[in-house]
Parts: structure tokens; sequence; C-alpha cells
């Protein structure tokens, strides 16, 4: 499967987004599926697929510690779309195993404490939702992050065990905006506040101006931290 993620990789290169999609949904038909943060990114490739695409396959994990906005456009984007999006939640004996043990904002504490709290709560649910396909769609774009720059347009995830086709690679967050100006996409109010990348709420704030989209998620810890394992770079 690596070997097809890099045949992949210069098959698609220099095609619209719109165009890897379409692709990817044919000729992986069933076996791909579209895991989203509900972020603006997310609401392009959605907006995408449902014009594209009949039947297709969309996730997003709910950590239980999200924004009441996040809810509001998942909901929002359910009905504007006719479909339902999947959601998977984290156990519940471990994360009150993990509370009870360490504290309710446990991640204030040390990396180590963040980076457990982001695993139980999204690394496991992602184990459930990406079994079974052979693709999973992103909305990663290389403008993002430092740690994000490298990433490529189709490549193979050994964490995960699967291709990851990132279709957004090198849109910019000019493009990304009007695209949802123009379609009328649904989009998270916390974006008109200063808020570009959401995740959970007590780990997520605004961003000044000239800061990157991710400087807003677990900024109290140096930038080469701010992943939460979803997107590792392992090969």
């Amino acid at each position: 499967m690596k070997n097809i993620a890099e045949e992949l990789n210069a098959k698609l290169q220099g095609k619209s987004a719109g165009e890897i999609l379409q692709y990817v949904l044919k000729e992986y038909a069933g076996k791909v599926t579209f895991g989203s943060s509900l972020g603006a990114e997310d609401q392009v490739i959605l907006d995408m697929m449902s014009k594209c695409c009949d039947n297709f396959s969309v996730f997003t994990l709910d950590t239980g510690r999200l924004f009441p906005e996040t809810y509001d456009l998942m909901d929002r984007t359910n009905k504007k779309y006719g479909l339902t999006i999947r959601v998977h939640f984290p156990d519940s004996e471990q994360v009150e195993k993990m509370v009870n043990t360490k504290g309710i904002n446990l991640f204030y504490d040390s990396i180590e404490n963040r980076k457990q709290c982001c695993y139980l709560r999204k690394i496991e649910p992602l184990k459930k939702a990406l079994p079974g396909n052979e693709i999973w769609i992103t909305g990663l774009r290389k403008d993002q992050s430092l740690n994000r720059f490298f990433t490529k347009l189709v490549e193979w995830d050994e964490q995960f065990k699967i291709i990851k086709v990132n279709p957004l690679l090198t849109w910019t967050e000019k493009d990304v905006w009007a695209y949802i100006r123009e379609n009328d996409v649904p989009y998270n109010e916390l974006h008109d506040k200063g808020f570009l990348s959401i995740g959970c709420q007590p780990c997520t704030r605004a961003v000044k101006e000239g800061e990157d989209s991710r400087s807003g998620r677990w900024w109290w810890e140096a930038p080469e931290h701010n992943e939460c394992g979803l997107h590792s770079r392992k090969k």
C-alpha cells in the first residue's frame, strides 16, 4: 500500500482539489472515508464531495471538550447536505480514570499529560473510524504550520496503516475562505472571532494578527509540539 500511495502522489500532482476527490471517490468507492474536524478546510472538502458523489463516508471525533459552536455547526452541516456525520467518542472508562487520576485539566500540567489526553480522546476513537478503508481524506494544508510543511499530497500513514489524501495541501487560507464565501459553505462562528484552528475548548484560543493558524492550539507549549498525534510524520 505504501507503493500505491507513492504512485497516487505522482498521478494526482497538478490536479485540482475537486479532481482529486472525484478520482479517489470513484477508484476506491466504498473504501474511502473523510475525517472532518469541522474546520474551514474540512467544510470546503465536504462541500466538494457533496457535489461529485451521492454516497460517501464522513466521520468526526467528539472528545467531550468541544465548543458549543462546533456542535451547532455539525447540526447545520448535516441538515444542509442531508447527511449524518458519524461521531466517534472516546472510551468513557479510560477518560474517567485519567481525569480522576490526573485532574480535569491535566493537559496544562505537562506535555506528557496533554498527549495522554489527546491519545485517549482522539487517537483511540480514530482507530475505530479508519478500519475497512484504504483512503483517509484530510484537510491538511502545508502553510498551517511548520510541522505540516513537508506533508505530501498523497502519503502512506504508517501509524494507522492507511493512505492519506490531502486535496487542499497547497491551498492558502485565502483560497479556503474565498471558496466558503463563493459557495455559501457553513462554517464555525468562532472563525469570525479570531479562532483560525478550532479543537477542544480548553486547548484553543483566538490568534493574533501575523500568527500562524495553529498557534492558537496548545499555545502554552513550544510550536514543535502543536500536534495531537492524528497527523504524525512517522514513515
